[in-house]
């Protein structure tokens, strides 16, 4: 053998631990590539009602198609970036209790407000500028009649893009939402709780302040200019305590002074809401799950999450079930099993209660809502979850699992476990952790007291818990 080919020999082994060492360290980056490539193929060819979920979305934070813990995430512009693909985890306790895979969309982690409503009040903002309804940096204001979420959701993101934002709430939610819209800089009129039929109902409320926001006429904003940027709006922000229907002149107070427009982001009746979770939290549901899911469960105020989730994962699984979980007091449970809107508590068509008669605050109703009715047809059955179950599963959510969360996403966890009990073992279903516990701290979790150290709660307990 030659000199030569006495060299040829390891130079090509050589060669050959090089190009595998290479085709290693570049594998992850093709198979990104590739799978960014199949992603991008989806988003483009997915539509409903002329609703898309286009590369912009993406480009947002609103991704679709990724799968769990796909790494660190990229750089984003602002806090509007943070909303959106919070995780899908397993409630071990429940889980191993039911028999069934039960897992936790992890929404309290949303970026701006801490809470799913921060998805809607970002594509309700877009919405109205497209639309040409709302100019950054003019002057324009935000009204909106909310119980809390929304209110903070919107609070957070009318500053992050040069708004301000005028919230109407019921004088009965925890104190804590009100004291942190005010440290956001919102004005905040907590009014008492009314029917939606009377004026004085803060949703009513908030309409009426918006159509009264007209500019004084010695202001003139410049709308889409980058001076305005630097423009400082100085507004006395308080928390208004309404004891009767306003009348004309506190109307027009509230418009004194004002510059720009105002704008009532109606999220019960918007459809921007429900359009919010069709493109982001369906989708990210579907990509998590890698398209295996049995039952999806959900409360609803005004109905944005449920129908645009169903909307979603309906038509590309409908052996799915969807079902609601609802508080007492609320009309929807009937609504959804029997088609009619009224508690069992009253006749319809004599109801005068102020408000729905539960502590748990974000969801329950007794109107029907554009948002709810977007998906209605879509939603299979429904669970009415008693103040005291929601309680004890809130507590045992702690206890179990070190979970904190509101009253709401206890509704939802236990309609959750009900539904894992009616399908049986070895199935998946998926529900909605809304809020943190800290925002309920003075009403829900006042009364569902301290877990306390050495305790042993049998799931029983839970399910058969009484006032």
């Amino acid at each position: 053998m030659s000199d030569n080919s006495r060299l040829y020999i390891p130079a090509a082994f050589l060669a050959g631990v090089l190009l595998a060492l290479g085709i290693r360290d570049i594998y992850p980056h093709l198979e990104r590539r590739y799978s960014q490539g199949r992603r991008k193929s989806r988003n483009e060819q997915l539509d409903l009602e002329g609703i898309e979920i286009t590369n912009e979305d993406v480009a947002d934070g609103l991704k679709y198609g990724l799968s769990c813990n796909p790494g660190p995430p990229p750089i984003v512009d602002g806090i509007e970036g943070c909303i959106g693909n919070t995780p899908l985890f397993r409630i071990k306790s429940l889980s191993e209790a039911t028999g069934c895979e039960i897992l936790a969309k992890a929404e309290f982690l949303n970026g701006a407000g801490g809470s799913p409503k921060d998805r809607v009040a970002l594509g309700i903002i877009k919405t109205a500028e497209e639309k040409g309804l709302l100019h950054p940096y003019s002057g324009d204001a935000i009204y909106e009649g909310t119980v809390g979420s929304t209110g903070i959701s919107l609070a957070t993101l009318a500053r992050a893009r040069g708004y301000l934002a005028h919230i109407c709430m019921p004088s009965d939610q925890s104190t804590e939402k009100s004291n942190l819209l005010l440290k956001l800089g919102a004005i905040v009129d907590r009014v008492p709780p009314a029917p939606i039929v009377e004026t004085g109902h803060f949703v009513n409320r908030a309409r009426a302040l918006a159509k009264s926001h007209i500019p004084s006429p010695e202001s003139s904003p410049v709308r889409s200019s980058s001076s305005t940027r630097r423009h400082h709006h100085h507004h006395h922000h308080e928390t208004h305590e309404i004891t009767e229907t306003p009348d004309e002149d506190l109307l027009a107070s509230h418009a004194a002074a004002k510059q720009g427009q105002g704008f009532f982001a109606d999220q019960f009746e918007n459809p921007a809401n429900w359009q919010a979770h069709f493109r982001t939290t369906g989708p990210e549901i579907f990509a998590q799950c890698n398209g295996k899911l049995d039952a999806f469960v959900a409360g609803a105020g005004t109905g944005g999450t449920i129908s645009g989730v169903a909307l979603f994962l309906k038509p590309r699984l409908p052996d799915m079930t969807v079902v609601l979980a609802d508080p007492q007091g609320s009309g929807l449970f009937n609504r959804v099993r029997y088609g009619v809107m009224f508690d069992v508590k009253e006749r319809e068509g004599t109801r005068r209660r102020r408000q729905v008669d539960t502590i748990v605050e974000g969801i329950g109703i007794n109107r029907v809502t554009v948002n709810f009715e977007a998906g209605r047809e879509l939603v299979d059955d429904a669970v009415r979850v008693t103040d005291a179950q929601a309680i004890a599963m809130a507590r045992w959510l702690v206890e179990k699992d070190g979970i904190f969360v509101g009253s709401s996403s206890a509704v939802n966890c236990f309609a959750a476990v009900k539904t894992a009990m009616r399908l049986g073992p070895g199935h998946r279903v998926v529900t909605i952790l809304c809020d943190s516990g800290t925002r309920h701290l003075s009403k829900f979790w006042e009364k569902a007291g301290k877990v306390g150290g050495a305790v042993d709660t049998k799931l029983d307990d839970v399910l058969n818990a009484k006032e």
